[in-house]
This record gives structure tokens, sequence and C-alpha cells, in this order.
């Protein structure tokens, strides 16, 4: 196909959920990508934080061959074993956070979290859930009406009833609201959607003990920020919170759709057959991709790389606050999820068409932001050159105004 025919038959035929950049991409590799024209692109959106090891890594389509020549997906689907998926399993239970133990499988994080939200509500006995302002938990009517963006929930009225927002990073609002009718407290460890808001450092743990202490369940979303999208496997792992449930999803197969959820010993007792279940739960194909992303951050310390590509990076952004303060008012991050915001909605606006120009792609957050999160295993040079794309696009763009 050619690009305008491209883009006429999606205008034609999708619907008009997306208003979309006048690029048509026909492949990548690693932090890179191609139109249809032949012209190479830098992406620093890793396709919203999904693609962890950048585009066609071949830990990723080696494992797709391979599984794909076996099976896809199971006779009864999750009703019989899969090695694929018990192999995940096993990988799994290494690294995530005690006491969670038990795992389930879904296609999106939107589903893994409409099912923590459920299955909480089961086990408690109870109805109402905690969200916080500004958080983000999916597109279903049920994350939906759990997200804490005005934008987001009001134009599907009438939403899923029982859920209560409050300021996020702020224990006093949480011990307010606590009572014997709240089912789940869900929260995101660092708010990615909603700018790269990062918390207290004890604002997790003392969460989760509120919760503990009123019989309330904690689910810690960990979609954006886990798989070592901050740092460390889970941005949650630090703060030695006792989740009841964690949810993931994005990087857990590095751009194949696939998410999961796990809980502990002590809520999976509770539960029983026919509570949950799902077409493609555990599929064989998206297990086998899992695994293979998760070995490959772990086999190549990709933590430790992450930790120090971003502290670089960061430092970087602080410094053009330094010298744009008129225009930057906040540099916020961890790891490879970092946020500029801007005075106003048309600085991030202008920035982010400046960087298009340059044939870069960064993602405009919350209308003044400008929010960065490339592939976690980017070489440092490759880290460079977004940097001074950015700079370029910041600069020009003040200069234009002034």
């Amino acid at each position: 196909m050619s690009t305008a025919r491209t883009m006429r038959t999606e205008d034609r035929y999708s619907p008009p959920f997306f208003k979309k950049i006048p690029v048509s991409i026909e492949r990548g590799a690693g932090v890179y990508v191609w139109d249809e024209e032949g012209n190479r692109y830098l992406d620093f959106t890793s396709g919203w934080g999904v693609t962890c090891l950048g585009h066609s890594h071949p830990a990723i389509t080696a494992a797709l061959l391979e599984q794909g020549g076996k099976i896809m997906q199971n006779p009864d689907s999750g009703l019989t074993y899969s090695p694929a998926r018990a192999r995940l399993l096993e990988l799994l239970a290494e690294i995530i956070p005690l006491p969670l133990t038990r795992v389930f499988f879904s296609s999106s994080g939107a589903e893994a979290n409409d099912a923590a939200i459920k299955l909480a509500r089961k086990v408690t006995g109870r109805l109402d859930v905690i969200s916080m302002e500004q958080s983000f938990h999916g597109r279903t009517i049920s994350t939906a009406s759990a997200t804490g963006q005005t934008k987001h929930r009001e134009k599907f009225n009438p939403l899923m009833p029982n859920y209560r927002f409050i300021p996020y990073d702020d224990l006093g609002a949480l011990r307010k609201t606590l009572d014997g009718k709240v089912a789940a407290l869900i929260m995101e460890p660092i708010q990615g959607e909603g700018g790269v808001i990062i918390p207290a450092d004890d604002y997790l743990r003392e969460a989760g003990r509120l919760c503990k202490a009123n019989g309330t369940l904690l689910i810690v979303d960990e979609i954006q920020t886990g798989f070592c999208r901050t740092g460390p496997m889970f941005a949650s792992g630090p703060s030695r919170a006792e989740a009841d449930f964690m949810t993931m999803a994005k990087g857990i197969a590095g751009g194949f759709p696939f998410g999961a959820f796990a809980m502990t010993e002590e809520v999976a007792a509770k539960l029983e057959q026919g509570d949950h279940g799902g077409t493609y739960c555990g599929n064989p194909l998206g297990c086998a991709v899992a695994c293979a992303v998760i070995r490959y951050l772990i086999d190549n310390d990709i933590s430790s790389a992450v930790a120090r590509t971003g502290e670089f990076a960061l430092g970087r952004l602080r410094q053009w606050m330094e010298t744009y303060p008129e225009r930057i008012v906040a540099v916020r991050g961890r790891g490879l999820l970092m946020a500029i915001e801007f005075r106003d909605e048309k600085t991030a606006t202008d920035v982010a068409a400046e960087c298009l120009a340059r044939r870069f792609f960064v993602r405009q957050t919350q209308g003044r932001m400008i929010r960065i999160f490339p592939a976690l295993n980017i070489r440092h040079e490759e880290m460079e050159e977004g940097l001074l794309l950015l700079e370029e696009a910041i600069y020009h763009t003040i200069r234009k105004s002034s």
C-alpha cells in the first residue's frame, strides 16, 4: 500500500476514536521505526510503554516463531494445562513481590484491573472502591469508572457505581475515606498517564497498612510501571507494601497483547471455580513471548541499565528547566518514565509538533506535559540523540513564540 491509500482506508473504515498522526509506520527495529516511504523516526513512546525491548526484538520474534509452530491456543483454552504457561508462572514466582503468589492471565491491563476489582468485591463482600484523582486504570466501563480523570468518565454516563475518589499521596484523605463499605483501594505506585506523579517513599506502604487495618484489599496497578520501567522490576517493590492484588500488562510481553494479575494465598482461598475466566487466559503464544521478555530483562540486568540511563536523562531535563524557567515548570521521572511539564498547553503542543517534524515521537500528556518512555534497552547514544532532538524542539518553540 501507499501512505495515501493506507490513510484513506483507515479513515474510511475506522471509528473516530483517535486524532491520527499523519505518518504510516511499516516496520521497526529497536528504538527506530520506518514509514512507508522509508523515512526513519526515533520512538520515545515505545508504543505507549509496551515495546520495552524495542521494536521487533530477536528474543520476541524467536519466541513467536517457535511457539507459533507448536500451538497458539489450547483446546478448551485454560481448562487444559500448558508447558508454556507453567514456565511463565515459574518465572513470575521468582520476581513478583510477596505475599503475592497466584497469577492469572488476561489480554490487557484494563481486563486485569476489571478482574481485580470484581474479585475484591467478591472476597470482601463489600461494594465500594477507592481510587485516586488523576489515576488511569483502563477504558472498559468498569475501569473508566475507576479512573480519576473527568475526561475519561463523564461522557459515558451512567458509570458503574460505588467508586470514591481522593487526592493521590494523601494519607489523611485515605484515613477519612476508609470505612466498612470499602472493598478495595486501587492505585498506581507512580501515576503515569496522569503526568508521572511520584508519591512520598512511604506512601504505598502506609496505604497498605491502613487498608489491612480496615479489612480493605490493596490493588496495585503496575501496568505502566512494571517490568523495569522505573528501574526495579516493579515500582512498588522497594516500598515493601503488601498488596492483595497486583495488575500487570504493557511491558510484560514487549508488544504482544498480554496482561496478568497476581493475588495472595489468602485471597485465592476465598475464590472458587467459575469466579473468573477468559478465552485467552494464558494462551501458550502470549505466555511464551512474556517468558522470553522477562528472561531477557533478568539475564541482561535491564533494571540497572534503566536506572543509569534514567538518571542521565533526568539530569539533562533538569538542566533545561534551569535554562527555560519561564516555560518549563516541572520535570519528574524515575527510571525511563519521565515527564516535562510546560507552563501552558500550547507550548507542549508546539514542542510535540517540532519533535514530529524532526521525525521523533514523544507523547503529549495531560495537555501541558511531554511524557518520555523509550525502550528499556536503549543505548546511551540513542538516548543522546533523542534528548538532542527534544532540546532543539524546545528551543525552536520558545524562539518562535518570543
